[in-house]
């Protein structure tokens, strides 16, 4: 059982947090920490994406070594790592500028279509870039393909990718309600497997084709920083669906890994 995530890697640089100038980062991106996550979890875990030839990227394909990811498609372009601005309010982080880098130009050719089809599951989300090549990947035999739309519900890639997609999650800023229960409905009817919506701190809520399932969240008393609750969310979500758990369980092991996330300042548990 392996999974492979394609898309984007970046890195997260702290200009100033509640007000002080700092400047603290971490290798990061919604692939990267989705697929720490994973490995983590004991799951063998693939990155397929372009980092930068600069100093940035060296730390990153560092970082993915040690953390024992397969790293044999992390391609190194010529230029600058992909670096995203954050400042942080409480324990919230406020995004500011992104500098694309080498991402910019990524290319997913053929053999990263074959190598990722070979994966159990592959996933990849809004800023992967990777969405063109889905296509392919599903044509080349690929069991499952997860997509995380953050909370874009309204973005193009919803739609567009939507015949490619099993397992599809979404970021919604307000309570469950009669919106969100059809906008999930809706995506398991036309295609999908499972669709899930996050709440923040009041939990979950997933739909199967059958029924809907809610969960709510695991203490977390200590909350430093917020950032990689969601891709760490997912991580344990699709750690149940490789494991063939119910979906309750599912939901229940993303919340779990989530809680032990935004209870450290980088996007995974490093110790």
């Amino acid at each position: 059982m392996k999974t492979a995530m394609i898309g984007d890697n970046c890195i997260d640089v702290y200009v100033r947090i509640n007000g002080e100038v700092v400047n603290r980062r971490y290798p990061t991106g919604n692939c990267v920490d989705t697929g720490v996550n994973l490995q983590k979890l004991g799951i063998p875990t693939a990155i397929i994406s372009t980092t930068g030839s600069d100093a940035d990227g060296k730390w990153m394909i560092e970082a993915l070594t040690k953390e024992g990811l397969d790293i044999s498609h992390l391609k190194v372009g010529n230029g600058a790592t992909a670096i995203t601005y954050m400042d942080m309010n409480g324990n919230d982080r406020v995004h500011g500028d992104y500098i694309e880098g080498v991402l910019e130009n990524i290319v997913f050719d053929e053999e990263d279509i074959a190598f990722a089809a070979s994966h159990d599951l592959v996933h990849t989300a809004l800023w992967g870039k990777a969405e063109d090549a889905l296509p392919a990947i599903k044509a080349a035999g690929c069991k499952a393909i997860s997509f995380d739309y953050a909370d874009r519900l309204e973005h193009p890639l919803v739609e567009s990718t939507l015949p490619y997609v099993d397992y599809g999650f979404y970021s919604y800023h307000r309570d469950r309600d009669e919106f969100i229960e059809n906008f999930l409905k809706d995506k398991v009817d036309r295609g999908m497997k499972i669709a899930v919506a996050t709440f923040g701190e009041k939990g979950s809520l997933a739909y199967d084709g059958k029924e809907f399932t809610s969960f709510g969240i695991y203490p977390a008393p200590n909350v430093v920083n917020t950032v990689g609750a969601g891709d760490s969310f997912i991580s344990g979500f699709l750690y149940g669906v490789l494991q063939g758990w119910p979906v309750k369980d599912c939901l229940s092991k993303g919340a779990e890994v989530s809680a032990q996330v935004v209870q450290v300042f980088e996007p995974w548990v490093t110790e």
